[in-house]
């Protein structure tokens, strides 16, 4: 299997090296050069598979000859070792036709787990028995950060610089990176928006100086394995709901758009999937751009559901590359246009090719109260703010009424215990295995949002290459 970069000018990488590099030399983000497909037969053969069986039948093509099967299947299986429910993903019914996707039983919480405790394990492989020291720079909303700290907390060879914009994120999502104290992690608090750390991280990739110094890779869903390994769920969640012989609809909350990429990457390779539901919050320049055409950033507004504050979607531009008939150089100059302006208008082939899979829903604050609200009282279920705006938008969504709709679940309700408990009157606990965080000690450095401040810090603490 190979991989190119959007932009056009990259040279083509393979797995291994695509899953080191992160972003690509142009800027663009890596994609396979051929889609892999799973006939209708195979996609039936992979009922009642385990997750981890099912993972390595739908990430082989992916990982061509970077990785064996077997040494696939073992990494799988010391990932999904770690989460606290042995279907990794469960599905949760919550009436005759809606169902949750729960993705947050990892170690941290949150669905980033699920794509990347098996991303540390892919790193420790591939730099084994080399010289490489990895210096991964990355961004958080959130969940990312607590999620890549976590899977190579320990590490060797690695140390990880995550950026979080200060007091924008929850409690126990800044705690849960800030109280693990392994030398080779550092946080860094920024005075800014996620927007502001996320163009930080992409220009720390693209200056050759420091680029040059530092052997830098990505775990925001930038980098091309975190969106493979979660194309599983997708297919996991299907099959159990009668795919392929039934279609499913998936509504999916999410501000970078990795999560739903990974969706499309499913409906690509074969699976029947009705719709992809984008569910934003106000910050809703998703919403805006699959709906006009209208791809426009504003300002970021803060809400309960922090992880979707975001104006500047990074993944949407694998769609973009993939809906304009994978022209690179049509595609860097249309993103140019896009960064020198914070605007940009899709073509009608975008547009268009987006409408045939995609629909897409706006959810305010007082929707998602609601949809919490009604979770609580009619399915006994208790959603986090995010989830809670992907049920909203899967309730309202204009879907046959013979197609079953799973809402992705992407966060344990206790990480936002005082939003849950505004909507629902109950607070949410943390399960046992973190039930101490809030008496655990933390470390973060807060700096101001510039590229010289930033590298400065890494420069200082990072490990260059040999």
């Amino acid at each position: 299997m190979r991989y190119q970069s959007t932009r056009g000018t990259a040279p083509e990488l393979d797995f291994r090296d695509v899953t080191l590099a992160g972003l690509a030399s142009d800027g663009g983000l890596y994609v396979p050069v051929e889609w892999p497909t799973m006939g209708a037969d195979q996609i039936a053969d992979l009922a009642g598979l385990s997750y981890v069986e099912t993972a390595v039948r739908v990430m082989q093509p992916f990982v061509g000859d970077s990785l064996g099967e077997t040494e696939l299947r073992d990494l799988c299986t010391a990932a999904y070792g770690r989460f606290g429910h042995d279907a990794v993903t469960p599905l949760v019914q919550l009436d005759h036709r809606h169902f949750l996707l729960e993705l947050f039983h990892g170690p941290t919480l949150a669905f980033k787990d699920v794509a990347l405790q098996l991303l540390g394990l892919f790193f420790e492989r591939f730099i084994a028995g080399t010289d490489r020291h990895l210096t991964i720079v990355g961004a958080t909303s959130g969940d990312t950060g607590s999620a890549a700290i976590d899977a190579v907390a320990g590490r060797e060879g690695i140390d990880i610089f995550m950026l979080h914009p200060r007091g924008r994120v929850s409690d126990v999502q800044r705690r849960q990176m800030t109280t693990v104290l392994s030398p080779n992690v550092h946080n860094i608090a920024i005075e800014g928006s996620f927007d502001d750390a996320q163009a930080m991280v992409k220009a720390m990739f693209n200056d050759a100086s420091f680029a040059g110094r530092f052997q830098v890779t990505a775990v925001n869903s930038i980098n091309w394995a975190r969106l493979m390994a979660q194309v599983v769920y997708y297919f996991y969640a299907a099959v159990r709901l009668g795919a392929p012989h039934r279609t499913v609809a998936f509504s999916v909350p999410t501000g970078n758009f990795g999560d739903v990429f990974a969706g499309y990457v499913a409906a690509r390779m074969g699976l029947p999937v009705e719709r992809l539901i984008v569910a934003t919050n106000v910050n809703d320049i998703l919403h805006r751009a699959l709906s006009a055409g209208d791809y426009s950033t504003g300002t970021v507004t803060p809400t309960a559901a922090p992880s979707m504050d975001i104006q500047v979607s990074s993944n949407f531009e694998r769609l973009l590359f993939d809906l304009a008939g994978r022209d690179g150089a049509a595609l860097a100059e249309q993103m140019r246009g896009f960064e020198a302006s914070r605007a940009m208008r899709l073509t009608n082939a975008q547009q268009q090719g987006a409408g045939k899979l995609f629909a897409s829903d706006r959810i305010d604050a007082g929707e998602m109260a609601q949809a919490m609200a009604w979770a609580a009282s009619r399915a006994g279920q208790i959603l986090d703010p995010h989830t809670a705006i992907g049920l909203a938008a899967a309730r309202r969504a204009d879907v046959a009424a013979q197609v079953p709709v799973v809402t992705l679940a992407t966060a344990h309700p206790a990480k936002f215990g005082d939003a849950v408990e505004r909507a629902t009157g109950f607070r949410p606990p943390l399960p046992p295995r973190v039930g101490d965080l809030f008496d655990r000690e933390e470390r973060y450095d807060v700096l101001p949002a510039t590229f010289d401040a930033i590298t400065g810090y890494v420069a200082e603490r990072g490990t260059p290459k040999p």
